[in-house]
């Protein structure tokens, strides 16, 4: 276990994406890998990397990086923590959905803290709960989409003591509509962030209300003590077409309008970071593993390596381009490794 485990995790942070690929990269580095590891059966086939993590337990195998993050020593005080759920398209097959996981991800440190696996995107209100009783949490501020906008969820992360904010959509109708008409009078606390990239002008208010008499059903969440209106505006530089879109969110928190703002912002770095890196990086969707073991283990070894490579700060270089000098320098693998 220990000897597939490091192949794997040594290829996929060096490049590898298929079994075939960790098995050519365990062949070539096999001088390399016999200071760390008893080779005396050689190196593992294709095959057994694909058997391996298609029995290996995904709950087993989640437990075991939990355990990890923890080792790192990374306080959960000021952080914000961001839950949002991806599809791995690749997992499709003829008579099987694709696999849908839940992740969490750290601002501050930049590491993914946990997984969970779903049958599907609805099942994210399932999945949260339990991925949230894994983590530890105090003193940071988790920040949802709407499908966890519910009452049992922000209970949970107040239990966890931390805070929350929940993006609000129509379908808590009355609430939403309460909330909107809230905002249509003094709008309390205000922050404008601007963005000047990627060909657009991207301008952000944040409006936070902390007077919430009027607002029906507001005692059903616990904590709350704020409602957030964030007005956007993007204006192409080349075109000048502006789009304008407003969101609506709750929250635990009653602090300043900047402090609500940075924290709604820093949501998309579970996207940016994580997901969008996962797919362009490690071109997770495009991988054709079938197996859901399979599927969910090798997310995780993703996971891992990217986490790993987030750390290195040696150089500045984007992840993909540290995956190449992975390939390329053992003594730069050993260093992501912490070898």
């Amino acid at each position: 276990m220990e000897n597939i485990i490091f192949i794997t995790l040594a290829a996929v942070i060096s490049g590898a994406e298929t079994w075939n690929e960790i098995q050519e990269f365990g062949q070539e580095r096999y001088e390399w890998l016999s200071k760390y590891l008893n080779l005396e059966n050689g190196i593992p086939s294709h095959d057994t990397f694909n058997r391996f993590f298609s029995t290996m337990d995904p709950d087993k195998f989640e437990n075991s990086f939990r355990k990890w993050v923890l080792s790192l020593g990374i306080g959960s005080a000021d952080d914000i923590v961001s839950i949002d759920g991806k599809t791995i398209k690749g997992s499709r097959g003829h008579s099987q959905s694709a696999i849908h996981m839940v992740s969490a991800w750290s601002k501050k440190s930049g590491l993914t803290l946990g997984q969970v696996r779903t049958a599907e995107k609805s099942n994210e209100i399932i999945a949260i709960p339990e991925l949230l009783d894994a983590l530890f949490l105090e003193g940071s501020i988790v920040t949802i989409d709407a499908m966890g906008t519910q009452t049992d969820i922000a209970d949970k992360i107040i239990e966890k003591k931390a805070d929350y904010i929940l993006q609000l959509k129509k379908n808590h109708k009355i609430l939403y509509q309460d909330v909107e008409k809230l905002f249509n009078g003094p709008s309390g606390s205000e922050f404008i962030m601007t963005d000047n990239k990627h060909g657009r002008i991207e301008k952000r208010k944040y409006f936070v209300i902390t007077d919430l008499e009027g607002v029906f059903g507001i005692e059903k969440w616990t904590s709350l003590k704020a409602v957030v209106k964030l007005f956007s505006e993007s204006t192409d530089k080349i075109t000048g077409e502006v789009s304008e879109s407003t969101a609506y969110y709750i929250t635990s928190l009653d602090t300043n309008a900047e402090r609500i703002g940075k924290a709604i912002r820093s949501h998309w770095g579970i996207e940016n970071n994580l997901h969008w890196m996962l797919d362009v990086a490690f071109s997770e969707d495009k991988s054709q593993k079938r197996n859901k073991n399979a599927v969910v283990n090798f997310s995780l070894i993703n996971k891992i390596a990217l986490s790993m490579l987030n750390q290195d700060k040696s150089t500045k270089v984007g992840v993909k381009s540290k995956r190449m000098k992975a390939a390329w320098s053992t003594r730069y693998l050993e260093k992501v490794m912490g070898l």
